[in-house]
C-alpha cells in the first residue's frame, strides 16, 4: 500500500484510505457488484453523467463506498465532442462498470484515477483548439513538441556535475536507443544511468524506470567493480538489485535471449597479459585491476572513453558497451519504456555526448500520398461483419500502427467492410503523445480510446473492450485478438474458421492445453497463489492471435455488466478462464488448435507470426503480394 507524503490533496488521502479497508482482497477478482446499474447499450456515446455508476461498493459492506468521482470525475463529463469525433469512443461508455473492477488488477485505481487526469488535459487542449485559442508563437511551440524520432546533445561534460538532464517527450519504444558517449574520470569514476518517468501530482521524485549504476571500486558487498541495476518508485521504494557480477551465477536468467549479465563480466581475461601497456580503448576498458596479476574483465574503466547503448527490447532493456552486450535487465510492473520521459546522467563522467534514436513519432498526414487508402470503413452500429479483428496497441506506437495500416489492414476484406479492424489504445500519462493520438484517430478513424492509463497488468480490460466492440457496436460472427506487432494473414483466417463450420463455442488459435503459472517473482508472467491458486490453468489461446465465436464474446461482456467476470492480468489465459467458466455451466466447447500462429516469431507457411517490427511487416507484405506465398523476411 502506498506511503503518501506531503503535497497530497485530502481528498486523494481519503480515498486512498477507503480503498485499503473499504475492499477485501479476492484471489482472482471474483467480486460481485451488489448494486447493478442499467445499461446504456443501446447509445454508447450518450455523454450523461448519469450513466456512470455512482459508486464503487464493497458487496461484503454496503457502508463502504467510494464515490466515482472521487477516481476520474474528468472521464464522463459533458465535452463539446463531434458525432465524427466520438467514433473513436465508442466503447469508452460501455467501459463504465470498470469503475467496480479497479481495484481487482495491479494499478487498476491509479490507471484510472491518472486516465481523468489525462482525458482533461487532452479535452482542454481540443475545445482551445476548436475556438482558435492559438497565435504564431504558439503554433511554433506546438510544432516543435511534436515527438521526435531522435534527439542529442553533443559537448555536455559541464552538465554532469549538476546532473545531465535529457528530455524524452513522447517516451521509448521498442527498438528505441539511448547512446551514451563518455569516461569515467574524478576521484572514483562511479557515475549512474537513470531513465525517468513523469513524477506523479504531489510526489516529489519521479519514478527510476531502469536505474543502471557503475561502480568502479565496489561497494559494500564487493571490492570489484560492479553494475548495479534497478528500479525506484514512491510507492515501494527500491525494488530489488540486480548485480554484474552475480553473486549468483547460476540464478541469472534471460531477457530477450541475452544474460542478464554476460558471463566474462568479473572473470579473468586472458586475452591480456600483464606487461602490454598498449591497444585500443575496447581492450583498455576492459581491464579493470591494473596492479592485479590476473586482470579481470570489466566494461568500464576510469580514465578510458566508452561507447554504451541502451536499447529497449520486448521484454526488457539491454546495454551494450563497446559492442559487448553486458546487462540485460526486465521491465517490472507499471514502469514499463512507455514511461520514460528524461535521461539522467549524474557522477564522475566526462560526458561528451547523447544520442536517442528510434524514438516514437507520428506520421505527418499532410504529406502522406496515399492517405484516403489508409483510412478505416466507416462503420454503423450493428454493421454484420464477418469478422472482427481487436488489435492491443500503447499510445506511442505511431509506427507500428501505420506499418499495419499499410500491410495486412489493405486486405480485400477488410478495404469492403467484411472485416472490420479497430487499435484499442489507453491514454498516456504525457499530454503531447495524447495529442497526437487524438490526431491520428481523427485522421484514419481506426482507433478506440480506452479510459484508462495503459499500464501491462491490465491488458485484460482491452480484451474485455474488443468483445464489447466485435459484439454490441458491431455484430461479428468472430472477434479476434492481436497485437500491433502480429503479422495476420486475414484471408487465411477467414478461411480457417470458415472450413471449421463451427458457429458457436469457438476458440481457434495456438491451443495451450497443460500450461502452468509462474511461480518465479522474477519473471514478467508472475503469478501468485492469492492470483491463481491452481497448479495448472485450463485450455487458452496464445495472444498474438486467437478467434473467439460471438457468442463467448457476448457472453463475456453480459458477464462483465453483471459484475460476475472473474479478473486476470493475463488476457489470454483470462479468456481460457472465461470460457472454461462458460463450460462448466453447460456451453459447449471447440477448441481449435492451429500450429501456424507463432508465439515468438515466423516460420514460412504462417498464418499470424508475432514481433515483427514495422520494416518486416512491410517485407512480409511484399512477399505476398510478389508471390503470394507466406515467406519470412530475413533469409
Amino acid at each position: 500500500m502506498k506511503k503518501w507524503y506531503g503535497g497530497v490533496l485530502i481528498a486523494s488521502m481519503f480515498m486512498l484510505l477507503m480503498l485499503r479497508y473499504g475492499f477485501l482482497k479476492n484471489p482472482i477478482g471474483e467480486r460481485y457488484v451488489t448494486n447493478a446499474v442499467t445499461s446504456n447499450a443501446s447509445d454508447p456515446l450518450k455523454w450523461i453523467h448519469a450513466a456512470v455508476p455512482s459508486a464503487v461498493q464493497n458487496p461484503d459492506n454496503a457502508s463502504q463506498v467510494i464515490p466515482i468521482d472521487t477516481l476520474a470525475s474528468s472521464l464522463y463529463a459533458q465535452r463539446n465532442i463531434s458525432k465524427e469525433e466520438r467514433q473513436s469512443l465508442q466503447t469508452w461508455n460501455l467501459l463504465k462498470y470498470l469503475f467496480s473492477y479497479s481495484t481487482v488488477l495491479p494499478n487498476g485505481v491509479e490507471a484510472i484515477k491518472e486516465a481523468g487526469n489525462a482525458w482533461n488535459n487532452l479535452m482542454v487542449s481540443v475545445e482551445k483548439e476548436k475556438i482558435g485559442y492559438t497565435n504564431e508563437s504558439s503554433t511554433t511551440r506546438a510544432k516543435e513538441e511534436q515527438c521526435p524520432h531522435f534527439l542529442n546533445k553533443m559537448d555536455a561534460s559541464d552538465l554532469v556535475n549538476s546532473g545531465f538532464k535529457l528530455q524524452v517527450p513522447c517516451g521509448l519504444t521498442q527498438g528505441s536507443s539511448i547512446t551514451i558517449i563518455g569516461t569515467p574520470n574524478g576521484l572514483l569514476g562511479n557515475f549512474r544511468i537513470d531513465l525517468t518517468g513523469e513524477p506523479l501530482p504531489g510526489e516529489p521524485d519521479p519514478p527510476i524506470i531502469l536505474h543502471y549504476n557503475v561502480r568502479l571500486h565496489g561497494d559494500k558487498i564487493t571490492e570489484n567493480p560492479v553494475i548495479v541495476q534497478n528500479t525506484w518508485t514512491l510507492a515501494h521504494d527500491w525494488g530489488p538489485e540486480e548485480r554484474c557480477p552475480s553473486p549468483s551465477p547460476e540464478k541469472i536468467i534471460k531477457v530477450d535471449e541475452l544474460d542478464q549479465c554476460n558471463k566474462l563480466v568479473g572473470k579473468e581475461d586472458k586475452r591480456f597479459s600483464t606487461t602490454s601497456n598498449h591497444g585500443n580503448s575496447s581492450r583498455r576498458s576492459s581491464v579493470a585491476q591494473e596492479g592485479s596479476k590476473n586482470r579481470i574483465y570489466f566494461p568500464f574503466k576510469q580514465g578510458y572513453p566508452f561507447v554504451a547503448t541502451i536499447r529497449v527490447g520486448s521484454e526488457g532493456i539491454q546495454m551494450t558497451v563497446d559492442g559487448k552486450h553486458i546487462t540485460s535487465f526486465a521491465y517490472r510492473e507499471t514502469l514499463e519504456p512507455w514511461l520514460v520521459n528524461e535521461v539522467r546522467i549524474s557522477g564522475d563522467l566526462k560526458l561528451i555526448s547523447v544520442l536517442a534514436s528510434g524514438l516514437p513519432t507520428s506520421e505527418d498526414s499532410e504529406h502522406t500520398i496515399d492517405l484516403e487508402a489508409l483510412k478505416s470503413s466507416r462503420l454503423s452500429n450493428h454493421q454484420p461483419v464477418d469478422l472482427f479483428i481487436g488489435v492491443f496497441s500503447t499510445a506511442n506506437n505511431f509506427k507500428r500502427r501505420m506499418a499495419v495500416r499499410r500491410t495486412w489492414m489493405q486486405y480485400p476484406a477488410v478495404r469492403s467492410g467484411a472485416v472490420a479492424v479497430r487499435f484499442f489504445v489507453g491514454l498516456h500519462k504525457n499530454q503531447i503523445v495524447n495529442g497526437e493520438l487524438w490526431k491520428e484517430a481523427q485522421t484514419y478513424g481506426d482507433i478506440q480510446l480506452m479510459p484508462f492509463v495503459d499500464y501491462y497488468n491490465l491488458i485484460t480490460w482491452k480484451t474485455l473492450a474488443i468483445c464489447i466492440f466485435g459484439t454490441q457496436v458491431v455484430s461479428a460472427k468472430f472477434v479476434m485478438k492481436t497485437d500491433d506487432d502480429a503479422f495476420v494473414r486475414v484471408d487465411e483466417v477467414l478461411a480457417s474458421v470458415t472450413r471449421i463450420n463451427v458457429n458457436s463455442g469457438l476458440l481457434y488459435g495456438l491451443i495451450n492445453t497443460d500450461s502452468q503459472p509462474h511461480r518465479n517473482p522474477d519473471s514478467k508472467w508472475y503469478v501468485s497463489t492469492e492470483e491463481w491458486s491452481e497448479g495448472t490453468y485450463p485450455p487458452w489461446a496464445h495472444g498474438p492471435g486467437y478467434v473467439v465465436s460471438s457468442d463467448i464474446a457476448n457472453a463475456v461482456y453480459k458477464r462483465y455488466k453483471k459484475g460476475r467476470l472473474k479478473m486476470f492480468k493475463l488476457e489470454d489465459v483470462a479468456m481460457g478462464i472465461w470460457i472454461a467458466e462458460m463450460k462448466k455451466e453447460g456451453l459447449e466447447i471447440r477448441y481449435e488448435k492451429e500450429e501456424k500462429v507463432y508465439n515468438a516469431g515466423c516460420k514460412d507457411g504462417y498464418i499470424v507470426a508475432h514481433y515483427q517490427g514495422p520494416s518486416e511487416m512491410l517485407c512480409l507484405w511484399q512477399k505476398l503480394q510478389e508471390g503470394n506465398v507466406p515467406r519470412c523476411c530475413g533469409e
